[in-house]
């Protein structure tokens, strides 16, 4: 009896060429895939594109060109490390893509009417290095360490989800 299967990679960050990490982490999706497949299940692989960001916006600036164009150019690149290393991925979803974009809205609108998602401003420390909020713990010494970059404080208006009702 066929079980559905579905295994996803993480989808890569749209900051830089591919490495052997993103190699790495495909082969090994794959491998598992493909077993699954063998094994008689309906297995649906996705890989794909993260194409928002800072580092997205910085790279396009620092090229003189938009963020899409800069996305598009690595999509490719990543998607042609997929056909290189013959990964039997059944789609590659961007984060740019209307269907993505689609899906995404009927679930997060389906969250927020039912109370699951609410909005409210955040501030803290940002490492936009690291892209990521980080804390006063993480000072050494009363400094932020190198790995950080420039930390600058935030203040932003976000959606939360109601994680704590699901522990």
């Amino acid at each position: 009896m066929s079980k559905k299967f579905y295994i996803t990679t993480a989808i890569d960050y749209a900051n830089g060429s591919p490495h052997l990490g993103h190699a790495y982490e495909k082969v090994l999706t794959d491998i598992i895939a493909r077993f699954r497949r063998l094994m008689g299940d309906e297995v649906q692989f996705v890989t794909g594109l993260d194409e928002h960001g800072q580092k997205v916006q910085m790279s396009a600036e620092k090229k003189g060109v938009s963020p899409i164009e800069v996305c598009d150019a690595l999509a490719e690149e990543f998607q042609g490390v997929c056909k290189r290393l013959n990964v039997s991925n059944d789609d590659y979803i961007r984060t740019t893509e209307a269907r993505h974009k689609k899906v995404v809205r009927e679930i997060l609108q389906k969250l927020f009417d039912k109370g699951e998602i609410y909005k409210a401003d955040y501030n803290g420390y940002y490492s936009v290095r690291q892209e990521q909020f980080v804390t006063e713990k993480e000072k050494v010494d009363g400094k932020w360490p190198e790995i950080y970059g420039e930390v600058v404080e935030v203040t932003e208006s976000n959606y939360f989800f109601k994680l704590a009702q699901y522990q």
